[in-house]
């Protein structure tokens, strides 16, 4: 991780002053120092005279710390994707219909957009040692390939939080505690599979909660409270079309014994039962989401590296499985339940491999009766070549049967989609799945069933005449985080 730091006072560690406020202060002591010791000076060496200027320095200049300070962090990527024409491609890991319920397919060579976060973080240790962390992140998306896209980007922020740490006044229980308030990620309980970009879970919002609550050394538990915003949804109250919003909060409980996490989230989202969904008021009101999960310290027991494995289940508003509460769509009898498993080892000195299942299936989701159904296998498979050069492939396949019963327009599919790719890539340091930055070159082909293009107007694959049922795409990208 590379931070930008600036240090604090050593007379008070709770006052916090930037380095570049001290330049006056320096300025003045240096031409104190030459007008006070100018006949020293002139017994001095020029060698002597940087030594004692340089020791004044120090006196005014607070060394930085690791713990406190100023940091930055980013996330970036930004490609070009373009078909056999040299057009402009349809691209991303939801391109499918399944897409449309979070069946995501791999992302090599299939990301038409430039996204970007910027990740400001500013941290203290007051006088009692209690720590403070404020993060703000800022994320912009666009699939623009101008240069000022400020018409049609997506400015956001994402995050505004403070957190305090290492309190004081805590003990016991609430001894290794941290607090926090305010617009955040869940800190621990958001993980991914990066080559589907799909988070296995998700949880964002505005709220408040505690971490690391220690019962005993074998658990530790995290609690929440967060609200999401529901905004003008269609509602009939009193046979009178109106629009009307209500807000979700979702209060969890995020529990780890060892390598296991048990998660439980129930969840109460007032009146959004009056909203219209398929022109029926049976939208549901709460909801319950659970997760059991396992974090793995080798390739599935077989050899060296990691895997991750979760199941999940979800009734009601919680049967948005993957973004915790955040579909208030959802009919009041809606049950799902997704499998995610992905793992990364080498296969020898130079290959990697990361195979990854991602799985839904849920009834009642909109529309009491429907049924969607997908899955999906990927692989993503690495040669390191040289020091800065490896050749990257990944397939991936996904099968689905999505009964909708109209819902938002859009028909029943049932069908297969591939796709497989191959991307030279250049970085500074070959080595495990997550070094970067890249620079990649890639094509890719790409095959469904034509069936899945009547899915619903304007989608990626029935959109475009040009972007048929089976299709070559080239494009460049870059890669960065830290």
């Amino acid at each position: 991780m590379l931070n930008v730091t600036y240090g604090t006072t050593p007379a008070n560690p709770a006052k916090r002053t930037p380095n570049v406020c001290l330049l006056p202060a320096a300025v003045g002591l240096i031409s104190l120092s030459l007008m006070t010791g100018q006949a020293q000076a002139q017994d001095q060496t020029v060698e002597e005279r940087l030594a004692t200027l340089e020791a004044k320095l120090a006196e005014v200049e607070p060394k930085a710390s690791g713990l406190e300070g100023f940091s930055f962090n980013t996330y970036a990527r930004s490609g070009l994707l373009l078909n056999g024409d040299l057009q402009s491609a349809p691209g991303g890991p939801y391109l499918t219909p399944a897409g449309s319920v979070g069946g995501a397919v791999g992302r090599l060579g299939n990301e038409p957009d430039t996204y970007l976060e910027a990740i400001l973080n500013y941290k203290q240790v007051a006088e009692n040692g209690t720590k403070s962390h404020y993060r703000l992140m800022i994320a912009d998306s666009t699939t623009s390939s101008n240069d000022w896209t400020a018409g049609d980007g997506a400015l956001n922020v994402r995050q505004a939080y403070v957190e305090f740490s290492n309190l004081a006044s805590f003990s016991g229980i609430f001894d290794d505690a941290a607090i926090w308030a305010g617009k955040r990620f869940d800190r621990d309980l958001n993980f991914d599979i990066h080559w589907l970009d799909s988070d296995i879970v998700f949880l964002g919002g505005l709220g408040a909660g505690v971490y690391d609550v220690t019962f005993s050394d074998s658990l530790k538990s995290n609690f929440s409270l967060y609200g999401r915003s529901f905004l003008e949804f269609p509602s009939d109250i009193q046979d009178q079309d109106i629009t009307a919003d209500t807000d979700n909060l979702i209060l969890t409980a995020n529990n780890y014994f060892g390598n296991v996490q048990w998660l439980i989230n129930g969840m109460k989202a007032q009146e959004n039962d009056l909203r219209v969904v398929g022109g029926v008021t049976e939208a549901a009101e709460t909801g319950l989401h659970t997760m059991l999960a396992y974090h793995g310290d080798s390739f599935f027991g077989i050899s060296d590296g990691s895997f991750k494995a979760a199941i999940i289940h979800g009734t009601g508003l919680g049967a948005e499985t993957k973004n915790i509460g955040a579909d208030g769509d959802l009919h009041e009898d809606a049950v799902s339940t997704r499998v995610a498993v992905y793992g990364t080892t080498y296969l020898s000195e130079t290959w990697r491999f990361a195979p990854a299942i991602l799985a839904e299936t849920s009834e009642d989701r909109y529309i009491k009766g429907d049924e969607y159904q997908w899955l999906t296998f990927n692989a993503r498979v690495a040669q390191e070549l040289s020091a800065n050069f490896e050749m990257q492939y990944e397939a991936s396949w996904q099968t689905m049967d999505l009964t909708t019963l109209g819902y938002q327009s859009r028909n029943s599919v049932d069908g297969d989609y591939s796709r497989f790719t191959v991307a030279p890539t250049f970085k500074p340091q070959v080595g495990g799945f997550w070094n970067r930055p890249e620079i990649r070159v890639f094509a890719s082909y790409s095959t469904w069933d034509d069936e899945l293009e009547t899915y619903a107007s304007g989608d990626a694959l029935g959109v475009d005449s040009d972007f048929e049922s089976s299709q070559w795409t080239f494009g460049t990208q870059m890669e960065i985080w830290f």
